[in-house]
């Protein structure tokens, strides 16, 4: 796939001239004619290089720059000025500009610029991934997706606390974990608590640590994750499942920065930045008097909703490709495509599970199917089928214990897809016992869909 590069500069011969050599190189050319512009199709089209003039009408080269990199950390930019000068230079470079050529434009400098930064840009992709960063990009090109990406650099510029929320799914940890990436705890520890995941018992222990001798089995000092994310960013997944005897506490360390270790009585001081996530509807929780109205109103000083994937349906095909890329390189096997009549059956889909069902979906397909293409028979059947699937059935039966069993019969065969099939984590998530979720299966004689 050709290159794409985004031109702008205000001079219309100039952006035609460039236009022009580049596209006889090779590369795919967009232009815009001023800052606001080029931002906008930077959002559209997320080139993988852009050419940037400085002096323009309007905001500058320099605040486009600015802004630009906020957005796109990661968007090689190559500034181009007529009246280059070591102050504008050193400035373009300290806001993240890979390069600084000036005019009267050389096109073989300007390819060469442009090498360079494609090339450097590529090893720093590389380097992602062989750090496993690559799980934690957000893809997509949606308009809730550019939104939201939006919030994601705002809220890296502050320091209060921030309330994510969504369903389940949806990519909440690479939400927070993109947060604390583009702030300025980036190079400390991001250290993550699964709240649903801890037993109450447990929890003061996991939050807090413990001194030596608190309790039979504590023969040393434990640090718990609030140390560990001293100076960094702690994320509380499943804040809405804590009890408000651990909520009062946490609410205590986003107010005053200090705790107490199990068994100490020294009041311990840190610097952590909170972020919490939930599925649930927290005003409700107040108002059922499961939740504490201090620590919402201490959270939501930012708050920000991840869009359940049906919202955002036009980047599926974009997270099918990343997927099958990941799948396909870790697995060391050929990359596969994705049919349109295939990609079709995908957008139609509601998509319960969000991203990770998604993502689980496309690891079982790279993993099972013989053929480089994946077809529409490669598919589950709910996916192939009527878009309602089974569940029509349940309405269409006049017996109510026979519609019982066949909307349960599909609730457990999506909730089974969802997780991948994998049946100990869809009886966690499903609230049952594994036991109970294995006689299920068996008495609907329930198959894994090839």
């Amino acid at each position: 796939m050709a290159k794409s590069i985004l031109i702008i500069d205000d001079e219309e011969s100039i952006r035609a001239s460039l236009k022009g050599a580049l596209e006889d190189e090779g590369f795919d050319v967009i232009t815009a004619e001023d800052g606001e512009s080029g931002i906008t199709r930077t959002s559209e089209e997320l080139p993988d290089l852009i050419l940037l003039d400085i002096w323009m009408p309007g905001i500058d080269g320099i605040e486009t720059l600015n802004r630009l990199k906020r957005l796109y950390p990661k968007l090689p930019i190559v500034i181009m000025s007529g009246h280059g000068t070591i102050e504008a230079a050193v400035k373009a470079t300290k806001l993240g500009a890979y390069d600084f050529i000036e005019k009267p434009l050389s096109i073989e400098k300007v390819i060469l610029a442009i090498g360079r930064a494609l090339e450097t840009s590529r090893l720093m992709q590389e380097n992602l991934i062989l750090k496993g960063d690559e799980k934690r990009l957000i893809i997509g090109k949606s308009e809730a997706i550019s939104k939201l990406m939006e919030d994601i650099e705002s809220a890296a510029l502050s320091k209060a606390p921030v309330l994510l929320t969504g369903e389940n799914g949806t990519g909440k940890e690479v939400v927070a974990w993109n947060i604390h990436d583009r702030s300025q705890r980036t190079n400390k520890p991001f250290v993550t608590v699964n709240c649903a995941a801890i037993p109450e018992e447990l929890m003061d222990s996991e939050l807090f640590g413990y001194e030596k001798g608190a309790f039979t089995g504590a023969t040393s000092r434990k640090k718990g994750r609030f140390d560990m994310a001293h100076e960094g960013t702690l994320f509380l997944n499943g804040i809405g499942e804590t009890s408000q005897r651990t909520q009062a506490k946490v609410l205590r360390i986003i107010q005053e920065m200090v705790f107490e270790r199990v068994g100490g009585a020294k009041g311990i001081k840190v610097d952590v930045r909170v972020i919490a996530a939930t599925n649930k509807d927290l005003e409700e929780e107040v108002a059922a008097g499961r939740f504490r109205q201090k620590l919402l109103s201490s959270l939501k000083v930012i708050s920000l909703h991840i869009p359940p994937l049906r919202e955002r349906a036009g980047d599926i095909q974009l997270l099918a490709e990343h997927f099958i890329n990941e799948f396909s390189r870790e697995g060391g096997r050929p990359s596969k495509k994705v049919s349109p009549e295939a990609m079709s059956l995908l957008k139609r889909y509601d998509w319960p599970g969000n991203v990770r069902e998604l993502r689980n979906l496309i690891e079982r397909l790279v993993t099972i199917s013989p053929s480089p293409l994946i077809e529409p028979h490669n598919l589950p059947p709910y996916l192939t089928g009527p878009a309602e699937g089974s569940i029509d059935d349940a309405f269409s039966t006049q017996d109510f214990k026979e519609a019982r069993h066949l909307f349960e019969k599909e609730f457990i065969i999506r909730k089974l897809e969802e997780n991948g099939w994998n049946i100990s984590k869809t009886a966690e998530a499903m609230g049952i016992e594994r036991s109970h979720l294995h006689r299920k299966i068996k008495s609907y004689g329930i198959e894994e869909r090839e």
